[in-house]
């Protein structure tokens, strides 16, 4: 789970904190980097984390951003950060007056006095120090010596909102969420979507993380859908502070007109025309939902029970905020898998189906995994395959993605991508990652056999 930000930087001097308030560009980086300069300490870069707590407001880095800053021209750089109280809020953007007199902000329920100020003077943060005398809170040094980082209170859960193409399994997905303790609320009006957001936000950080989690589904059913409009709603949302995310639940159009012609239904945008003709529009009134959506599920190839599964891993109140990493193996000749943000090719490995002792076997054999093994090209590439990973999955969480899928392909799904995903998973659970390890097509049996056209050993392979 990822914790609730707000887009401002804080920086902290005898841990009383001062929150800078601005949009990407305006200077509050830099203006850190000034007062860090001073002798200030940095609580959080770019986004912060807000806990109201005994009527106190207290501000931290979210784990992803925690002991870094972005220094313009340089790139981001470590910088140590703590925790602290906020007593101050400095609008970089609001036109400063001379003699101003300080408005109480209301941040996460705590009102804190509020200040125009132009980030770009040298005298910046010379005036940063004096508004903090003249205007911060006062505080207590028991306090300030015992942050709430030492009884970190728990992050309120994330509000998901599930939409994706009607037949790909949206009211399963509503109804696996509700399993796993979820509020779940399906063809929710928009009208009614802030009324919602209002109830969940309310109550302390505390009651709101013990509070059931909520997930509601819009779709083209729903009264005035836009997609467009939502997107921009939900965005604001983040800039906010508010932890949503978006679930976009998919299926191939072959897949999906066959489910609506066996179940007999009619397609909600196609009442009087074939269902393909309403898989056409919606997918096209959805995308711009797709595109932003923080996890795009694709059922094509799913059960009802492979989706309950998935979306308990993934899903799962566990508390933590890791990425969630899956290694997926498969096969070219089935298709990529359409949820797979990386895809490494193995058909460049020999190939096992040629041993006619291997042939019934599955890269979870042992004598398959060292028949992989054995060709020259597997060391050196599996080694800067795991290498790369290493390097990009921090990255991938500092950037705030919460899912990601690694695809690993051979011809058929059986034999080397099978050996391959299990070699990088246990090199990745060796580095302090979990990842889920999933095989697309190793139940295909045979599937080499029909669709290897090659002559062994000349590396050229079709499809029958």
């Amino acid at each position: 789970m990822i914790e609730p930000t707000t887009h401002a930087t804080a920086v902290s001097l005898e841990g009383r904190a001062v929150l800078l308030l601005g949009p990407s560009g305006v200077g509050k980086s830099d203006l850190a980097l000034r007062l860090i300069d001073r002798g200030w300490r940095l609580v959080a870069d770019d986004r912060v984390v807000l806990t109201a707590r005994d009527g106190l407001l207290w501000a931290s880095a979210p784990a992803a951003l925690q002991d870094l800053i972005e220094v313009r021209g340089v790139g981001i750089v470590p910088q140590p950060t703590i925790a602290a109280q906020v007593v101050l809020a400095i609008d970089l953007v609001a036109t400063p007056e001379r003699l101003p007199d300080p408005v109480l902000l209301n941040l996460a329920g705590v009102a804190v006095p509020h200040l125009g100020l132009d980030a770009g003077g040298e005298s910046a943060p010379l005036k940063v120090e004096r508004a903090l005398r003249a205007h911060g809170l006062a505080v207590k040094d028991a306090i300030v010596a015992q942050p709430p980082s030492s009884q970190p209170v728990p992050s309120a859960p994330p509000m998901l909102v599930i939409t994706g193409m009607s037949g790909a399994g949206k009211a399963s997905t509503l109804k696996a969420l509700e399993d796993l303790d979820y509020e779940a609320v399906d063809n929710l009006p928009l009208g009614l979507v802030e009324a919602l957001l209002a109830s969940a936000e309310g109550g302390d950080a505390g009651e709101r993380a013990l509070a059931r989690p909520l997930a509601f589904g819009i779709d083209t059913r729903t009264r005035a859908f836009e997609a467009e409009a939502l997107v921009a709603r939900l965005r604001a949302l983040r800039g906010e502070g508010v932890d949503v995310r978006l679930i976009y639940i998919d299926c191939s159009d072959d897949e999906l007109v066959r489910r609506f012609s066996e179940t007999r239904r009619r397609h909600p945008l196609a009442a009087d025309r074939p269902a393909a003709d309403g898989i056409g529009r919606e997918r096209e009134l959805t995308e711009p939902l797709k595109r932003w959506a923080d996890l795009v599920i694709d059922t094509t190839e799913l059960s009802v029970t492979d989706l309950r599964r998935l979306i308990a891993e993934r899903l799962g109140r566990s508390g933590k905020h890791d990425l969630t990493v899956t290694l997926q193996s498969f096969g070219f000749a089935h298709g990529l898998p359409r949820n797979a943000d990386l895809v490494f090719d193995m058909r460049f490995l020999a190939n096992p189906h040629w041993d006619v002792t291997l042939r019934p076997l599955t890269g979870e054999d042992l004598q398959v995994a060292a028949y992989v093994a054995a060709d020259p090209a597997y060391a050196p590439a599996i080694d800067r395959i795991a290498d790369l990973l290493l390097t990009l999955l921090p990255g991938y969480g500092r950037e705030g993605k919460a899912y990601l899928t690694i695809a690993i392909g051979c011809t058929g799904g059986r034999h080397r991508s099978v050996a391959v995903s299990r070699e990088l998973a246990a090199r990745l659970a060796a580095a302090g990652h979990a990842p889920t390890l999933i095989h697309r097509d190793v139940g295909r049996q045979g599937n080499d056999a029909a669709i290897l056209t090659a002559t062994p050993g000349t590396g050229e392979q079709g499809t029958a």
